[in-house]
């Protein structure tokens, strides 16, 4: 069973993007998180990485839609 709260660096990692790209992620508030310990050591919770994951592929089918990738021929007629 996986553990309940992720490091930042395996957040990361999960999301393959840089340390800096998640520690921005949460301090904007973007990805919740909590902060623990003497030395204030940030902790995500799996399940709120999930939650951020499942927002993101709705706000991108979303953009998709209204932003629709038009002018090439096998847009038209995509292969089978």
């Amino acid at each position: 069973m996986p553990s309940r709260f992720m490091q930042m660096q395996e957040v990361a990692d999960e999301l393959s993007v840089s340390m800096s790209q998640v520690y921005h992620m949460v301090r904007s508030g973007e990805l919740p998180a909590i902060k623990i310990g003497g030395r204030g050591q940030w902790r995500i919770e799996r399940a709120k990485l999930e939650d951020y994951i499942a927002q993101k592929y709705a706000e991108t089918a979303d953009w998709v839609k209204e932003n629709p990738l038009v002018g090439r021929e096998d847009d038209i007629d995509p292969p089978s």
